[in-house]
């Protein structure tokens, strides 16, 4: 009793403060009318009767200022007064705010973690200056855009000076340079116009980089090293800028250093010039060219400037494909072009699992308000306003909500890492020389935003109800008899409902992952790639940029490895299954071309004798190459059966004769070649994309043209079937490669499995995410439904009581509990499955083997989370059967 008397004087001081303030300021504006009216008697204008009369009543503003203060002072005390309250509140019901800041930090921290890596994916500039202008140029045709371009496209490029400045090309990827010397070693090269450095603002530690004269045709043999190789191979050498070293065999002069910071894409240890022929017209796309747009250019303005370009590009050479054109996209889109979409979707099903988090503490809530209906009564009964119990019970969630975020921001730095270690590892700007990921201001400002709004979401329906309480009833009931009210039920209810529905949403997306998984794994690649070892070399330098002269080597190699115990067959080839290829035209000797300049086009591989048996891809016509396919025999070459199907459709095309890369340049000068064989159909790009066409030569008869350009770009790559687990030879393959090559270093070593599962770990790694989101989502519905049926159980005792005192059994007073369960149970499926019939278009560019549409998963995922809610409903409604009638009906 004496404690409630403390209460009511606490209140009643509370709000009399209110009141003095209101009555301070009608004091002050009577007087200042007063004295108005009295200078209007006076004979002053109104405008100098109001003057005067603030000026006499000097008092008037310093009374409104220390008014202002005194409501200033008040509402931080009122401020502080409520999270005081708040704190006694919450330490006081400690099982509930366990429960409602552990639900929060889970939801915190799973979205803190996803955001972290789009932070540094999507976010963060890129680290060169101004990125914003930097630009990507693209190749386009009817229905695609390539980032791939060929020599005279990038001389046409830099000559549109009026819109881009430091036009510049250099590799597609990393390509593997030996530092040979003392210890041979493969580092990543970059093969870089001059203008590469000035683009990206390199900075140099020492000396300098390219001029353009050096990287004009024969301009001499110079390279630029990254910092952290001079460091770690050259021991810091502080005269190493004009110091001759040893790559690929051969002597090349050091110009300088990079700064330590200086980061690129794709990663490099040392900078060559490609030193283009000025007069070349090879037009294999074969690299790629960035620039910066000059100031006051836009991204428009540029693109019609390509149109022109590409106008004159085909007035100078008529015989290339008529649908050909250019543009330029920002280099940021370039970088993340086929991770943003990826991003999206797991962003959007980590925020679903939130939701469903702050639907529980919601649901906790109101709970919790319904318990506290006597106290929010007294105080509305002492004259307590709305807004200010309103603001209370805010406050209370926003200090739970405030707790859950510090909490989550621990546990999202700590899931970034368990992101990474189970990642592909071929998200774009993350990794070695990518953007950290972890904690910066934007992931600091992204979680306290969640956290004030997830405080205020799941907050609000349950303040806005207990700040309304029915006075009369709710001071009348006893402590256990206070009722939860129609309105609160009603909103419990909509809160399970929505649970339901997030969590079908999530997990049917899941679900067609794991369908598009399960597809994956069931493709026939075409090819056998167990008990494959995979290895590659740089051959690039003088020595190889023959045909003849890698011949050789192979056939060498190849009489060392067969020799080995447990090796079945090698060979060599370009380009493995499963990694990019050169795509070249061809013309069929004999066919009228019409309106084309060429019969078609499609991939095209060399391959040494060996190849198709080690993965047992079969020669379904014809036969394979053998050693006799040299450069002295007849030339020949293999297709696959799609382009046989589609070029020769009921024809057998073994005999005829085609001719590859024509009018293409003169690096790939060809003679006819006669079609000797059909394979069967590999996939040869994606496990996901259906086989295109596909032409193979035999490795001894390449022109030389095409030896010096692919080896100086990129590796061969040795292949080696075994009859023990790959990894056991790999040593003595080394070795022997080393020897038969003088010493060269091998890189990439790798079973065909390994390069196989690599080639879908980006989808799988979306399963994964969505799965675990999915299977969170599903416990969290489960408990919510499961809270809210024990709670209403509990609530609606007396009423059970007396039903069972009128007769009602066990089983009826079940049926009664689980059919309320389950009609909410069945309102949010049916919701949740309205809502993902037009979701899932977002994921449909990641499915494969399935359609966004599928019957299966749309009937068992229903059926999955309304046997988990049956579950979640019956055990409440089996203690519900069980109650004591006389206990129920008891009255304190």
């Amino acid at each position: 009793m004496i404690r409630l008397r403390r209460l009511f004087a606490r209140l009643r001081g509370l709000f009399g403060n209110v009141r003095r303030e209101e009555a301070l300021e009608r004091e002050i504006a009577t007087h200042l009318a007063l004295l108005e009216d009295e200078f209007r008697n006076k004979g002053l204008p109104p405008g100098e009767a109001r003057l005067a009369a603030r000026r006499a009543y000097g008092g008037v503003e310093q009374a409104k200022q220390l008014h202002r203060e005194e409501r200033s002072y008040q509402g931080l005390a009122q401020a502080a007064q409520d999270i005081r309250y708040a704190f006694r509140q919450l330490s006081r019901a400690r099982g509930f705010t366990v429960a409602a800041v552990t639900t929060l930090a889970l939801g915190i921290g799973a979205n803190t973690t996803i955001f972290s890596v789009i932070n540094a994916v999507l976010l963060k500039p890129l680290s060169y200056p101004d990125p914003d202008r930097i630009v990507q140029f693209l190749v386009t045709y009817s229905n695609a855009s390539v980032p791939g371009t060929s020599v005279p496209d990038f001389h046409l490029w830099q000559q549109q000076t009026r819109a881009f400045q430091d036009v510049s090309a250099y590799d597609f990827g990393e390509h593997g340079l030996n530092l040979t010397g003392n210890v041979p070693e493969r580092v990543r090269g970059l093969h870089v116009t001059a203008g590469y450095f000035r683009l990206f603002g390199a900075p140099m530690f020492l000396g300098r980089t390219f001029t353009a004269e050096e990287d004009s045709l024969n301009g001499g043999r110079v390279v630029v090293i990254s910092y952290n190789l001079w460091k770690r191979k050259f021991a810091a050498d502080p005269e190493i800028a004009g110091k001759t070293i040893s790559l690929e065999n051969e002597p090349f002069t050091v110009l300088g250093v990079t700064g330590r910071r200086f980061q690129t894409e794709p990663v490099a240890d040392v900078w060559v010039p490609f030193q283009f022929d000025p007069n070349s017209n090879d037009r294999a796309h074969y690299f790629q060219a960035a620039g910066r747009l000059k100031p006051g250019v836009t991204l428009d303005q540029a693109n019609a400037q390509l149109t022109l370009a590409a106008n004159e590009f085909h007035r100078k050479y008529p015989l290339a494909d008529p649908e050909l054109g250019y543009r330029v996209e920002p280099l940021r889109d370039a970088v993340v072009r086929d991770a943003r979409s990826s991003l999206f979707m797991i962003g959007i099903a980590v925020s679903f699992v939130l939701l469903i988090a702050c639907a529980n503490v919601a649901n906790l809530l109101l709970v919790r308000a319904t318990a506290r209906k006597r106290e929010f009564a007294i105080r509305a009964a002492l004259g307590a306003a709305r807004g200010r119990i309103l603001r209370q019970l805010l406050t209370e969630s926003i200090l739970l909500s405030l707790t859950g975020g510090v909490l989550g921001l621990v546990l999202g730095l700590v899931g970034v890492r368990a992101l990474l270690a189970v990642s592909p590892g071929n998200i774009p700007r993350i990794g070695e020389n990518g953007s950290p990921v972890g904690l910066d201001w934007r992931v600091l400002a992204f979680t306290l935003a969640v956290s004030l709004f997830t405080g205020i979401l799941f907050g609000l329906f349950p303040a806005l109800g207990a700040s309304r309480p029915d006075l009369n009833g709710a001071l009348k009931e006893s402590g256990n008899r206070q009722g939860s009210g129609f309105r609160q039920s009603k909103a419990r209810s909509l809160l399970v409902v929505s649970e339901v529905s997030l969590a079908i949403m999530l997990l049917i997306g899941a679900a067609l992952l794991i369908r598009t998984f399960v597809a994956l794994r069931a493709v026939n690649p075409g090819f056998d790639s167990h008990n494959v070892l995979t290895m590659d070399m740089s051959l690039a330098g003088a020595h190889y940029a023959k045909t003849a002269n890698v011949t050789r080597l192979v056939r060498d190699v190849s009489q060392r490895l067969n020799g080995i115990p447990g090796v079945e067959v090698s060979a060599a080839t370009c380009c493995p299954p499963l990694e990019s290829r050169l795509g070249l035209p061809f013309n069929i000797i004999g066919r009228p071309l019409g309106n084309s300049t060429e019969t078609g086009d499609g991939l095209w591989m060399d391959v040494s004798p060996g190849y198709f048996g080690i993965f047992k891809i079969p020669i379904l016509r014809g036969r394979d190459f053998t050693q006799q396919d040299d450069a002295g025999a007849p030339p020949v070459v293999l297709i696959n059966e799609t382009m046989a199907r589609r070029f020769w459709p009921g024809r057998d095309p073994i005999g005829e004769q085609i001719i590859i890369g024509k009018n293409i340049g003169p690096a790939f000068k060809d003679a006819p070649r006669q079609i000797i064989g059909i394979v069967a159909d590999t996939r040869d790009a994606d496990l996901s994309v259906v086989p295109e066409n596909s032409m193979i030569i035999p490795q001894a008869q390449e022109p030389d043209g095409i030896t010096a350009l692919g080896l100086q770009f990129g590796p061969i790559v040795w292949l080696i079937r075994t009859r023990v687990e790959p990894h056991q030879v790999a040593a003595t393959v080394v070795e022997q490669l080393r020897q038969a090559s003088g010493g060269l270093p091998v890189a990439r070593i790798r079973s065909m499995d390994e390069v196989v599962l690599r080639s879908i770990a980006r989808q799988d790694f979306n399963m994964l995410l969505l799965t675990i989101f999915a299977a969170s989502a599903l416990l969290l519905a489960a408990i919510g439904i499961y809270g809210v049926m024990a709670y209403s159980v509990a609530q609606r005792s007396q009423e059970i009581g007396i039903r069972m005192a009128f007769g009602a059994d066990r089983a009826t007073i079940r049926n009664l509990v689980m059919r309320q369960g389950m009609l909410l149970t069945i309102a949010g499926v049916l919701f949740g499955v309205g809502a993902a019939l037009g979701l899932t278009r977002l994921i449909a560019s990641f499915l494969f083997g399935v359609k966004a549409l599928d019957p299966v998963v749309f009937l068992l995922v229903p059926a999955l989370l309304t046997s988990v809610a049956l579950l979640a409903v019956w055990v409440p409604a089996r203690r519900a059967s069980h109650l004591d009638p006389i206990r129920a009906l008891h009255i304190e």
